[in-house]
Formats: C-alpha cells, structure tokens, sequence
C-alpha cells in the first residue's frame, strides 16, 4: 500500500523547551524532572541523528513523510488503528469520514491526521516514561520536531493516567460529527477491560463471533440517548465506505492491534509510575536518613511498605492477573498479529512473550513482553527486585496460587522459562529455577 519515495527532505529542528504548566505535579523538578532536556526516547534519538545530518526522511508521493517517520522510530505499517471521535487536539480535522491513524511500536507511538501537516509522536523514555512532541511537516522552511509538554499533559497528565504522563487508548460514544457525548461515558481501556465496552469511537476490522464492541458506530440524532448497539458494528472487515480509507497508509483498523495497544498503553504508564514513585520515595527515605544521621540506604517501614505496593500493582498487571476470558474468539484483518508474534525473542524452545492466543485470552503465555525490555530493566533496584522475588514464587508455584489462579502449572513453567533464557539480567535464582544453571 505504501507508495514509492521521491524526494529527500533535509529536517529544520526545533525542539522547544517544554513548559511547567504542572507545577505541583510531583514528576516536575528534582528528583525526577520530567521536563528536563530528554536524551533516551526514541523521538529524541531520531532528533539528534537528524539535526546532525545522519539522517534524512523520504518524502512519499501519496502520503508524505509518514513512511519515513515510522520507519525511522521503528513502528510496523500493521498496526495502523484509526480512531475518528474528536479527543485529540487536532479535532476540526477528525471525524468518521477523516479518522486519525495511531501506530505504535515497542517504544514509540505515531498519530497522523490526513490533511495535516502536523504529526503527533511519543517517545519512551526508559526512566521518565512517555515524553510528547509534534513534528510539523513545512515544505518550504522545513519540518519542525517540539516537544510538547504543556499541551499533551492536559489530557495525558490527568486522572485518565493517574496524574502522571502517560498514554492511552480512550473509549466514548460519539455523535455523527465525532464528537463525544460525555454523558453517555468515557472509558480509559486496557487488557483488563470488558470487551462490551471498548473502542467506542474507533475503527475496528476483524471478526469476533458474537462478541460486541462499541466500535464502528458514530450515533445519528435520535440515538444520542439510548447509546450506540454493539451489534451494529460488529465484525466489520472493510472499511469501504465508511470513510476516506485511501488516504491512510493501510486499509485496516485491526482488531489485534488495538488489543496489544490497550496492554502496552497502561504498561508503559505503570512502568513509567513505578520507576517515578519508586525515586520519590528513596529520595524521601534518603532526606530523612540524612536528617537522623542513619546510613543513606536504610529502608523504613513506610518506604519498605510503599515500595511493595507498587510492584504488586506493576506485578499484577505484568502478568495479566485482572483480565478477562474473551466471550469468543477474534481474528484481525492485516498482517499484525503475525508480525508482531515474528519478533521475539525466544527461548531455547521456541517460544516467545509474543505468541498471541486470541481464543481465550490476548497472549498464549500471559506475562508481558515488556518484561523484557528496557523500562523493565531500568526500574529501581529497590522496586525490581520485589517484582522479580514476588513473581520467580509465583511461577515456582509456592506464592500466588489463588490470586495469579489463571495461571496453571505449566503456563507458570512456560514464563519462567522464557523468561530466564531471554532476560539476561536476571538473577542466578532464575536460571537455578529454569533448570538452566
């Protein structure tokens, strides 16, 4: 689908000083200043690697710089979403004739409107989390590449994220316009979402039996108060017809894709809180070790207690403790689901976090891929090693058995095993357990 490239576009860059608009938020300012100068997202990266000339976006005949970008920030064409209810800044443009592709990858996140000339990019920073830019394509002085944060914090630094940046997919009801009507709900989803109640404003192509969704439908005039029929939208596979599907990259909103978004959205965010909340209480327990004259890595029992609570957060939602069977059986429309189980990595067996399941559940082996990845490792020491001694009992099957009940026997064997030969980092503990030591 993608056409070929023709011109090479050098990039003017700009990166503009984020502004403190949330100045109590407890992630601005030391010790963890969200809103200094980001050095190790990916759209930070790339921004480096452009304005030193290392690199330059290709132009494409039909869809401009999207190609490009989201080969650069390593995001798959597949896992194009389309979302056309008015939540997002670019709201005048969007609607269920002109939707908004989202795409993501492991750490980065991509929004492109047709017809604008502005794209909407998040980058994962390892530490801090989601860190948010625009990159405005100006054909005459140059694209420019800003960040954000002042404006993208006012929905992506609120409740809908736990007061602290984050990403998400949202669901509402939507009139024909697009826009929401609030008093009818919005819904942030995740993997632990009822299936009745996603994706209200979203396209969604693939088949789901006699499951229904809030997707596909924007609500005509004498609909607004009843709401929208989840069978109106159901198993929808084209989406011709519907909207102007020519103008995006892909002619999919694929069911699959959407899923793993609305478990990597919330990961990314739980992740991100873990690390943030986990500093702000060594840094507490440090102040007051200084004041009492004790050794500087001495753990109270608050802090001890307050550390423990975020990772059985992070550790519940790691390994899909909340979520729900699916009421039948789902299959996406484009090559996502394939690609996306193709990555890897995988243990001496062949097996991969990646490997979807799609009859019961989203993941054949439900653990997180993000486990093993870089804001997994980087999380504090004070806080990782209680997820890693909490989840080797569980999978050991000598802590959890009726809390983590959804795992059985061999599942539990299965993610212990992948994990200990594709997490190098691990402790020794781990491959003693795995039967790899």
């Amino acid at each position: 689908m993608c056409a070929r490239p023709s011109l090479l576009l050098p990039l003017a860059l700009a990166i503009a000083a984020p502004a403190a608009a949330q100045g109590e938020a407890a992630y601005l300012g030391p010790p963890l200043s969200y809103e200094a100068e980001a050095h190790e997202d990916p759209v930070a990266r790339l921004a480096a690697k452009l304005a030193a000339g290392e690199l330059e976006l290709a132009r494409d005949e039909r869809l401009g710089l999207l190609p490009a970008l989201l080969a650069a920030l390593e995001v798959p064409h597949s896992s194009q979403a389309l979302v056309f209810s008015k939540t997002s800044f670019q709201n005048a443009l969007i609607s269920p004739r002109n939707p908004r592709a989202i795409y993501f990858g492991d750490t980065a996140y991509v929004g492109a409107v047709p017809g604008s000339p502005v794209f909407e990019l998040a980058g994962i920073d390892p530490e801090r989390g989601p860190i948010f830019y625009t990159l405005t394509d100006d054909r005459e002085a140059g694209p420019k590449l800003q960040r954000r944060d002042q404006e993208c914090l006012r929905c992506h630094g609120i409740g809908w994220t736990d007061d602290w940046p984050g990403v998400l997919v949202r669901s509402v009801q939507p009139d024909r316009e697009g826009t929401p009507i609030m008093r009818l709900g919005s819904k942030v989803t995740t993997h632990e979402s009822p299936f009745a109640e996603r994706w209200g404003g979203w396209y969604v192509t693939g088949t789901h039996g006699t499951a229904k969704h809030l997707g596909n439908v924007a609500l005509a005039d004498q609909d607004t108060q009843v709401g929208i029929d989840g069978e109106a939208g159901a198993n929808l596979v084209t989406l011709e017809g519907r909207c102007a599907i020519e103008r995006h990259l892909t002619p999919h909103s694929d069911l699959v894709a959407l899923m793993v978004l609305e478990h990597q959205t919330r990961a990314h965010n739980l992740l991100a809180q873990a690390s943030g909340r986990a500093r702000l209480v060594l840094h507490r327990q440090a102040a007051m070790n200084a004041s009492l004259g004790r050794p500087p890595d001495e753990l109270g029992d608050t802090a001890r207690s307050q550390l423990k609570e975020i990772a059985d957060e992070l550790l519940r939602y790691l390994l899909f403790r909340d979520e729900p069977p699916l009421p039948a059986p789902i299959a996406g429309t484009s090559g996502f689901a394939a690609e996306f189980a193709a990555r890897g990595p995988r243990d001496r067996l062949g097996r991969s976090l990646r490997e979807l399941d799609l009859k019961q559940r989203l993941f054949r082996w439900p653990a997180s891929y993000l486990l093993q990845g870089e804001s997994f490792r980087r999380l504090p020491a004070a806080v990782r090693d209680i997820v890693l001694v909490r989840m080797l009992r569980i999978l050991e099957g000598r802590a959890g058995l009726r809390a983590y009940g959804h795992l059985s026997a061999p599942e539990r064997r299965a993610i212990l095993e992948i994990l200990a030969d594709t997490v190098p980092e691990l402790p020794p503990e781990w491959a003693l357990a795995a039967g790899r030591g």
